[in-house]
């Protein structure tokens, strides 16, 4: 049996983090579309829709705006939800685990995420695991800058979760 966390540098991308926020908050940042909003993408891009239909086979779907107004939908699918400690979607699928479209463009790429919370003194060991399919999809996913905008958008729910907390 594979390890899904297991990591893999030549396919994969990785953040890893201890962030001050209780672990039951971070979960809910990321399965109840009211928050996830908040924080989802580096800013000034935002969120403005959100559909989360939290079990294994079901959607997630967000769609991010730029301050010019150009909207970027993304769609995947939930293949493991573990409450509190897990979840796992990709982009090959999509809800009821039909395949997606294929990608359409060089900057289109399917990845599976791996997120895993676990309570670490003072907050929440935040891990978040980029699977791709080829070295190139991984690169492509780099180069559009998977650490910097996943790191700020972490930022962003430590800093939306703040008063929760």
């Amino acid at each position: 049996m594979i390890a899904i966390d297991a990591f893999d540098p030549e396919l994969d991308l990785l953040l890893e983090r201890v962030v001050p926020t209780p672990r039951r908050l971070v979960w809910k940042a990321w399965t109840e579309p009211e928050r996830l909003m908040k924080w989802f993408c580096p800013r000034p891009w935002a969120t403005v829709r959100c559909e989360i239909d939290l079990r294994p086979g079901g959607g997630f779907a967000t769609v991010m705006r730029s301050p010019e107004g150009t909207e970027v939908a993304g769609a995947g699918c939930y293949l493991l939800v573990e409450p509190d400690s897990r979840l796992v979607w990709t982009t090959a699928l999509t809800a009821g685990f039909r395949p997606h479209a294929q990608p359409t463009s060089d900057t289109d790429f399917v990845f599976t995420a791996v997120l895993t919370f676990s309570e670490e003194a003072g907050g929440t060991r935040y891990r978040a695991h980029g699977m791709h399919a080829t070295a190139k999809a991984r690169q492509r996913h780099e180069d559009m800058g998977f650490h910097d905008g996943w790191s700020t958008a972490l930022d962003q729910l430590v800093e939306a979760m703040a008063d929760e907390a």
